[in-house]
């Protein structure tokens, strides 16, 4: 078992999504070694909700035509320089993993099973950023395309919340800013506090 190189910490402030990927392969043993330590996300009554459908090395590149045919837009209309320009997207990438979900007809339970998707999802790119590969999270709108969904197997009752795209690169994302803490948190109680004057 290899030492993490990243604390916790360190992993959830310094990760970044990566738009730009420089097009070098990620390995389908690592992408494997990543989902499989991802799925102890939490999940009520551990339902494992999810399951995966992943294309990498020679099967990724295969699977770019159909990125083309429901990810670009009247692709057979653009000149071969346009259509390089709108599947850079697809092609940066070293895989993807898209990411499908029981959709539970109790509202709770699916709104459970969306939350612990999402955490897996978090997990996966903090164990990626963790081999040095990044990712990025997507939801294109191709995503919910009924021959797209059939090219993927997806069944009813299920529904892809991710495209989860993983990939090496050159560039470092710079930090963005965040909401700082004081405007998003409330204290409860502390205001009726001051206003008696116990503080």
């Amino acid at each position: 078992m290899n030492e993490q190189a990243l604390s916790v910490r360190d992993a959830i402030v310094n990760r970044r999504s990566i738009k730009n990927f420089n097009g070098q392969p990620v390995d389908l043993e690592n992408i494997n070694e990543i989902l499989d330590d991802a799925r102890w996300a939490p999940n009520h009554g551990l339902r494992n909700p999810w399951r995966f459908i992943v294309a990498a090395n020679k099967e990724y590149v295969k699977f770019q035509d159909v990125l083309k045919e429901y990810g670009v837009p009247k692709w057979k209309e653009l000149s071969e320089e346009d259509l390089e320009k709108q599947m850079k997207n697809f092609r940066a990438p070293g895989a993807v993993v898209f990411v499908v979900v029981k959709e539970d007809v109790r509202q709770k339970e699916r709104l459970e099973d969306y939350a612990a998707a999402s955490m897996l999802i978090q997990n996966a790119m903090l164990l990626a950023w963790d081999k040095g590969i990044g990712s990025c999270w997507k939801t294109p709108p191709f995503l919910d395309n009924p021959k797209f969904r059939e090219e993927l197997g997806v069944k009813q009752g299920e529904r892809i919340i991710s495209m989860l795209q993983f990939g090496y690169y050159d560039d470092y994302p710079k930090n963005r800013t965040r909401t700082p803490l004081e405007d998003i948190v409330t204290y409860y109680g502390r205001e009726e506090a001051k206003e008696a004057g116990e503080e």
